[in-house]
């Protein structure tokens, strides 16, 4: 027996698939995967002193989202960090605001090595850019 498919189950069948792939897509990102090229820095590096800028890109429910990240280092510890937030809509103001007002006091006076920054301030995605800047950085002060 062959089953046709009506207006309202097709219908019914694109509202069901919708969600799980827009839930597939949220696992992604929450989980931080990424596609974006991360540089390879081998653990236990050693970095010049300085001040360092990155921008860090991420995928958030309401699209792409970047912040600046500059952090001075002194002997491969972080010694600063500033974040310049660039929100596409109030929401994502809100979150990178909090991420800002709350990462100097999880990296400042930490190996740039052992950072893992997940969730700020209630702020989990923007960890994502704020990961990807630091790859960056520490790629930009390897010492040769």
């Amino acid at each position: 027996m062959t089953r046709m498919l009506t207006t309202s189950t097709r219908t019914t069948a694109a509202r069901i698939a919708a969600p799980i792939g827009a839930t597939a897509a949220l696992l992604g990102t929450l989980t931080g995967c990424s596609t974006a090229a991360e540089a390879e820095v081998p653990v236990d590096a050693s970095y010049r002193d300085g001040t360092y800028q990155a921008n860090g890109t991420y995928q958030s429910p309401n699209g792409n989202e970047n912040i600046i990240v500059v952090v001075e280092l002194e002997n491969d510890v972080v010694a600063d960090v500033q974040i310049t937030i660039n929100p596409n809509n109030p929401t994502t103001a809100n979150y990178q605001g909090q991420f800002a007002d709350g990462i100097g006091a999880l990296v400042i006076g930490e190996d740039i090595d052992t950072l893992d920054v997940t969730v700020v301030a209630g702020s989990s995605l923007t960890s994502n850019g704020f990961r990807e800047a630091i790859n960056a950085i520490k790629a930009d002060a390897l010492e040769s």
